[in-house]
């Protein structure tokens, strides 16, 4: 008949092989970020690290790194605070944010957990191989140096949640376990 309409019969299966067949995009979460904040008289000031080598030279960041066999995410986090920076945080914290973006050389979505620690301004910085220089910077500069908007974005809830307010003692790690 013309201009009658039938209704489309669609399986359950035939969905279910169409979804099968398509790519994914793994997700893996296998490095923790560490952001480093000082008080330097009344002002919160942030360590940005600037990279050596091929990945990422010349760029600046926080600290980051893998998490290696029998770590704890949090544990990595400090172990890398320490190789990179040489620095002791008094005060530790899941930042409770993951960063999140696409890298095409793995083929993967990596998300990476947060960590903040506060350290005392007179804590000497000594860098590992890994980092040419570092600068104390003011949130607002460091958001104007850091290449990446994940990046930008993360010190924002940063500032948001452990500057401008106290941060949540739900979220203090106790590091001494």
């Amino acid at each position: 008949m013309i201009g009658s309409t039938r209704p489309v019969v669609c399986s359950v299966a035939s969905m279910m092989r169409e979804v099968d067949a398509m790519r994914e995009i793994p997700i893996k979460c296998f490095a923790v970020s560490a952001v480093l904040i000082r008080d330097n008289d009344g002002t919160a000031q942030v360590l940005l690290l600037r990279r050596t080598g091929t990945r990422l030279g010349g760029a600046w960041c926080q600290v980051a790194g893998a998490i290696e066999h029998g770590e704890t995410a949090w544990q990595a986090a400090l172990r890398e605070i320490r190789e990179e920076t040489g620095l002791l945080p008094d005060r530790f914290y899941s930042g409770d944010y993951c960063e999140q973006f696409y890298e095409a050389d793995k083929e993967c979505i990596s998300l990476v957990a947060v960590f903040v620690g506060f350290v005392e301004s007179e804590q000497e910085v000594v860098l590992n191989q890994e980092h040419s220089e570092y600068r104390w910077v003011t949130f607002d500069e460091a958001d104007a140096l850091l290449p990446f908007g994940g990046q930008r974005a993360m010190l924002k809830h940063v500032f948001e949640e452990f500057v401008r307010r106290e941060p949540s003692t739900w979220l203090l790690i106790d590091t001494t376990q």
